[in-house]
């Protein structure tokens, strides 16, 4: 049998359909995200930004992004293909507490998420973390570069955020195209590393498909 033929399921000669992800990118208020998927698309993202007013005073922290005039009230939505096997559909959350309402459908069905951090404000993205924590859902911690400088080092990222071994850290750059689609694959092989822990589990082994059924 032709190894090639096998894994794509298709007679040799005609291609698959990509298989659809759903990944989210999550984090604090101005820590990147609308930035991280308008880089990495291929598309034109659709964003739903608008004017932050005075109404916003007192309530979103700019101290740290002087300058920043609007904010993310529902998503951003991209699209990257990984490659003629896969891709990737990029839902940006909203940042401040006010929006979390959205974030259970905005999360529903997705493989895993990206947290962007900033270092500056790292008390922006602990709730992001414990969100995905909580629910199980595999996710990468992104330290986003501002500057281009990453001001401190991986593990005392990880360390400030307690989070365990096996949860990747990475530093990347939101302004830059492959900088994104580096933390794009990482956390795919991340959630498919998940997926093959769970699948080898004992629970599984002896209590998955075909389990308690008998053969005619």
């Amino acid at each position: 049998m032709d190894s090639g033929q096998y894994r794509s399921g298709s007679p040799a000669g005609e291609s698959r359909a990509p298989t659809p992800v759903k990944i989210v990118i999550a984090g604090g208020f101005g820590v990147g995200k609308t930035t991280f998927v308008g880089a990495v698309s291929e598309i034109i993202p659709l964003t739903t930004e608008a004017a932050m007013t005075t109404a916003s005073l007192g309530v979103d922290d700019t101290s740290h992004i002087q300058g920043k005039t609007t904010t993310t009230v529902a998503m951003d939505f991209g699209r990257i293909t990984l490659d003629s096997d896969l891709i990737l559909y990029l839902f940006g959350t909203p940042g401040q507490d006010r929006f979390w309402f959205m974030w259970d459908d905005l999360c529903r069905g997705a493989i895993g998420a990206v947290v962007l951090v900033d270092t500056r404000r790292l008390d922006a993205c602990f709730a992001a973390v414990d969100y995905f924590e909580q629910r199980e859902l595999p996710f990468v911690v992104a330290i986003n570069c501002f500057d281009g400088v990453l001001a401190h080092a991986v593990e005392d990222v990880r360390e400030a955020l307690v989070i365990g071994p096996d949860t990747p850290i990475v530093a990347c750059d939101a302004r830059v195209r492959e900088s994104a689609k580096t933390t794009l694959i990482e956390l795919v092989q991340h959630a498919l590393a998940r997926a093959s822990a769970v699948l080898r589990s004992p629970a599984n082994t002896h209590g998955g498909v075909g389990a308690g059924t008998s053969n005619p």
